[in-house]
């Protein structure tokens, strides 16, 4: 796997912004996003502190983005009313290092009028980290 380092700088100068984040999100980031046509992709610049005990990017550092995402997709599809995740699954596809950018990007595939459907990716570069589905219910 080839390990595609970034700068904060790098990140800005290609479109990237920090997001000021409250509470649990707050924690892992910051978070970055971008706007990308007619989504949002956002992202995390892993670091030392994100690392599990063999040096690899933690799998809860990548769910974490992953549900911020996909709540996010959702969220926006319900007009920006609150949701919380019902079902969140994930298929971690390949390990990603510190230093590395994380991306992520989700796409609505259905939505009731309390239930939204989404589907999520992570990268880092053009390596898919991950994969995911998740419910996301309207409260």
């Amino acid at each position: 796997m080839t390990q595609n380092v970034i700068t904060e700088q790098a990140l800005r100068d290609d479109g990237w912004r920090e997001r000021t984040s409250q509470g649990f999100s707050a924690l892992i980031g910051p978070i970055w996003s971008r706007r990308e046509e007619s989504v949002w992709a956002y992202g995390v610049l892993t670091g030392d502190q994100h690392a599990n005990p063999m040096g690899l990017v933690h799998g809860g550092l990548i769910a974490t983005l992953m549900d911020q995402t996909v709540s996010i997709a959702a969220w926006e599809a319900l007009s920006r009313e609150p949701c919380v995740t019902v079902q969140l699954d994930m298929h971690c596809l390949a390990a990603a290092r510190p230093g590395q950018f994380l991306e992520a990007r989700a796409r609505v595939l259905r939505a009731t009028k309390s239930l939204v459907f989404v589907q999520g990716e992570i990268s880092s570069g053009e390596t898919l980290i991950s994969s995911g589905q998740a419910v996301m219910k309207r409260v």
